[in-house]
């Protein structure tokens, strides 16, 4: 339990740290108008207090990526939180914050405007055609997975209301799966259906109204169920470590001979694993609390919200930094819950992630107490998902240039936006997540890049981009080539293809992007 209050630690301390040396190399300008101000429209562009919109922007950014993804990489071992900590100080809250900051700068801009200008159009069009898949994606995938818990509650509360005589939240639930219970002649399939149909329909709403409308007046009760998940999670993990009666031992995947954690064991970790090599595998799996392109799709909408520069370390390195400690969490879950790795693979495969935060809560805090904790979920894809739709439309209203203060102009594209995705939402989610953990780091790796290009032309100490740019471009030349959604080629030679790419990246920008000669960032004028 003490690696986990020191990962923890290490976290907050890389806020205060490594957050401040990141800020001064921005240079932040208090005396600047944000575009909230100069560009207020009464839809997207209206200033907000910076608690509410570090709020919102946590919400936003914190889909099911910081639960699914940690209880996947948990299959690792303990490595699996080093990439949370490590990735989420240098990369993560890195790329979050130049992404929000330079969309302040810039007018509101989106990624793919950003992208354009600092690395070129073909770029920016190459982008946009990734950031509107991802989003897709995105929206559909936090569709399907809060469906399923929430088709998992609604039956286990009517087993509970009388359906079924059993106490024990456990046994309940187990219960219920075995039985032909149904609620108003549905069966759970069908309810969960009724679930995915009610949260697209909620997304509609949320896309199309004013983002203080709906968002603004909701999410902090979305953010009290997230406070009580991640609080409650933390507490039934110690109470179960220190039960006298069943005490959890954390690490016990890798020590099952009861000789405890040694460096030996712990090496073992980053051992190939069959067809699952932690290379370049884990920094897709985990991505989503420790560096994930979503984010750049999501924070230029906050962006456009805030009051000054000197509040985005707070917004976007500190917005990212507690969704690390979330991913902390539950990898601990994943760690800790189940006796050995196999245990927890049988849980995935029996009924994906989403088995193993639900079952996991109702053991550590009960029937009622679990149950909220699983809303606590829920409500992080469903936060993710409604404003992934939005930045969609947002996107695709720049591409066409259509203005969207009018609600028939909005609905010009959020219509034919929804259809597409309800139509991709009947793929098979393993398929839809193995595409999105894949156009996740792509456009991870673009913003990064684009972040880099950026201190490199304003002659900046670009190095804090470049490196992490450099590092996330070489695992997603190795998942193309080597992956069977990409290449299919030999493992080995998928990795030395990774690092060639890398190598043409960084010969290509060192030479296409040139450093403006002495030029005042705030004297430029921007489109």
């Amino acid at each position: 339990m003490l690696w986990f209050f020191f990962c923890v630690a290490v976290l907050v301390l890389g806020y205060f740290v490594y957050g401040k040396i990141i800020e001064k190399i921005f240079v932040i300008n208090p005396k600047r108008q944000t575009p909230a101000y100069s560009m207020n429209d009464g839809v997207d562009y209206m200033p907000m207090s910076k608690t509410k919109i570090w709020l919102i922007q946590l919400l936003n950014i914190a889909g099911t990526g910081p639960i699914f993804g940690p209880i996947l990489g948990a299959l690792y071992g303990p490595v699996a939180m080093l990439w949370i900590v490590l990735g989420c100080i240098f990369a993560g809250a890195v790329h979050d914050y130049f992404c929000g900051m330079l969309s302040i700068r810039n007018g509101g801009a989106t990624m793919p405007n950003l992208a354009g200008k600092f690395l070129g159009r073909p770029v920016k069009v190459f982008i946009n055609v990734m950031a509107l898949i991802l989003l897709l994606l995105v929206g559909v995938v936090f569709v399907a997975s809060p469906a399923q818990l929430l088709g998992t509650i609604t039956m286990d509360f009517v087993g509970a209301s009388g359906a079924i005589n059993v106490t024990n939240a456990e046994d309940l639930h187990q219960a219920v799966e075995a039985s032909n219970l149904t609620v108003w002649g549905m069966d759970k399939a069908t309810v969960i259906s009724v679930w995915t149909l009610i949260i697209f329909c909620y997304y509609i709403v949320a896309t199309l109204l004013p983002i203080d409308k709906i968002i603004g007046r909701i999410y902090p009760i979305f953010g009290a169920l997230l406070l009580f998940m991640s609080v409650g999670m933390v507490y039934g993990l110690i109470t179960a470590h220190l039960s006298a009666a069943d005490p959890i031992e954390f690490f016990r995947t890798i020590n099952a001979d009861g000789q405890g954690l040694t460096w030996e064991k712990f090496t073992q970790n980053f051992q190939v694993k069959g067809d699952v090599p932690i290379w370049p595998l884990l920094f897709l799996t985990i991505s989503c609390g420790a560096l994930s392109g979503f984010h750049a799709t999501q924070t230029p909408l906050m962006a456009r919200c805030a009051q000054n520069e000197k509040e985005g370390r707070f917004i976007f390195y500190g917005a990212m930094i507690t969704e690390g400690v979330i991913a902390l969490v539950w990898c601990m879950v994943g760690l800790a819950f189940y006796e050995n790795p196999q245990a927890l693979q049988d849980a995935i495969s029996a009924g994906s992630p989403s088995k193993v935060v639900y079952d996991s809560s109702l053991h550590f805090l009960g029937f009622i107490g679990g149950i909220f904790a699983v809303l606590g979920v829920v409500v992080l894809p469903i936060t993710s998902g409604d404003t992934a739709f939005r930045a969609a439309r947002l996107q695709l209203a720049e591409i066409f240039g259509l203005e969207q203060r009018s609600l028939v102009k909005r609905l010009y594209i959020a219509i034919p936006l929804f259809v597409l995705g309800f139509i991709v939402s009947k793929v098979d989610f393993s398929v839809l997540w193995r595409y999105f953990t894949w156009a996740n780091q792509m456009t991870a790796m673009v913003m990064l890049w684009t972040a880099a290009a950026y201190l490199y032309r304003y002659n900046k100490f670009h190095w804090v981009c470049s490196i992490p740019a450099w590092f996330i471009t070489t695992v997603c030349g190795t998942y193309l080539a080597n992956n069977k959604i990409g290449f299919g080629l030999d493992y080995q030679l998928s990795v030395y293809i990774g690092f060639a790419i890398t190598i043409v990246c960084i010969i290509c920008f060192f030479t296409l992007i040139k450093p403006f000669a002495e030029r005042d960032e705030d004297a430029y004028v921007t489109n």
